[in-house]
């Protein structure tokens, strides 16, 4: 539950937390909140101060860059592999991601996360598909941090819900190479809108 509450940014990065509020947030007793930090505290999502206690980690500019980079090399690798690898199945089964919410980008968020560990899964590559998760995972959590104060971006994520569905288009097409070029424009396009977003941010850095 900590570690959703990180990832959705109900806790800010940056943000301090203290084993006795968060016992009583989740009604449990300080050990549980001891060991999840712990274990968050391995996963990067949680960092410890020497003595000042736990605190989100915060978002740094480089590795925000390095987030969007590695996302850009593992989405084109799970595209060019779903149309050799994905069965006909599994592509019909993309036109789910046809239609979601562009009104909120929380709601989006969701949507774009499933969209693409759906895709990371097609593509027969497990490992792929495992750090696709939790590259996704800190990927999110630059997404509200960076846009959320933005109130105008339905037209982004209108954008955003029109490169799936090309990209869609192009997989269920079995054309590699469209595939990837879309997939590649669409992660370049989100890395624009967001390193712009965490521009001047004071949790950020």
């Amino acid at each position: 539950m900590i570690r959703q509450d990180i990832l959705s940014c109900d806790f800010q990065p940056g943000e301090e937390l203290r084993e006795s509020e968060l016992a009583d947030r989740y009604s449990v007793s300080k050990s549980p909140v001891r060991d999840a930090l712990q274990r968050l505290q391995f996963e990067g999502l949680v960092e410890t101060e020497p003595r000042r206690g736990h605190r989100v980690t915060p978002i740094s500019v480089s590795d925000a860059r390095d987030i969007l980079e590695m996302r850009e090399t593992l989405e084109v690798a799970a595209a060019r592999k779903m149309v050799s690898e994905a069965s006909d199945r599994d592509l019909a089964a993309l036109d789910a991601y046809r239609e979601a919410d562009v009104s909120d980008i929380r709601a989006f968020a969701t949507y774009n996360r499933s969209f693409h560990i759906g895709l990371a899964q097609a593509s027969g590559n497990r490992r792929l598909a495992d750090e696709m998760r939790r590259l996704l995972d800190a990927y999110e959590r630059l997404c509200l941090v960076s846009l959320e104060r933005l109130r105008a971006m339905s037209g982004d994520m209108r954008t955003a819900l029109a490169d799936h569905c090309a990209l869609i288009d192009a997989l269920q097409a079995r054309d590699a190479t469209k595939a990837a070029r879309i997939s590649q424009r669409h992660v370049r396009s989100s890395r624009t809108q967001i390193m712009k977003g965490l521009e001047n941010r004071p949790i950020v850095e």
